[in-house]
């Protein structure tokens, strides 16, 4: 059985998120605990944050995770990371997709995309882990795979067996991209 968990999963519109957390929750059905999620969009369609709560235990009574409160945050790009940081609670984990995406002030010119993310973050959180998750998705053979890359990284700190992600996705994907994104899987899990 695993203990509860709360994560939050974080990223801009098309990086996957949606998928990510459906993929998450199908394993929490699997495993027989549990599983409540929230989604909020914002101007996904035009790269605007998407935010997923995913939570899941013996009983979880509300998908919402407060401030400080969650066990793990799955970053799908370094910004969002950065907006997100206060959700993390004092000994969680923050995996980090090592991806700029400008959002629309940026691409228009208002503003900078902030520079020193990676260090701000890494001087906020103790348990920090960055990963270049478009590299491993490119070697997987489709770049739209980054976030089940980081789904693997996350499988690796859970205490849910390896087939049992495995049948999650292949319940969730699309028989057609099943095994790219079983590439994928297979190379964020190591």
């Amino acid at each position: 059985m695993i203990k509860p968990v709360d994560i939050l999963i974080v990223g801009v519109g098309g990086q996957g998120t949606v998928l990510a957390s459906k993929i998450l929750a199908q394993v929490g059905l699997e495993i027989g605990v549990d599983v409540k999620v929230s989604e909020i969009h914002g101007m996904a369609q035009r790269g605007g944050s998407v935010v997923t709560q995913v939570r899941f235990g013996q009983k979880v009574h509300s998908p919402i995770i407060k401030k400080g409160g969650a066990d793990i945050i799955l970053a799908f790009e370094k910004l969002e990371a950065l907006r997100w940081l206060d959700y993390l609670s004092g000994d969680g984990q923050i995996i980090v997709n090592d991806q700029q995406i400008d959002p629309m002030p940026v691409i228009m010119g208002a503003v900078q995309y902030p520079q020193g993310i990676l260090d701000t973050i890494n001087n906020s959180a103790a348990n920090t882990l960055v990963i270049d998750a478009l590299t491993l998705a490119k070697e997987a053979g489709n770049i739209k795979t980054a976030n089940v890359v980081l789904l693997a990284i996350l499988a690796r700190q859970l205490d849910v067996p390896k087939e049992v992600w495995l049948k999650a996705l292949e319940n969730i994907v699309p028989a057609k991209f099943f095994e790219v994104n079983r590439k994928a899987f297979e190379l964020g899990y190591k």
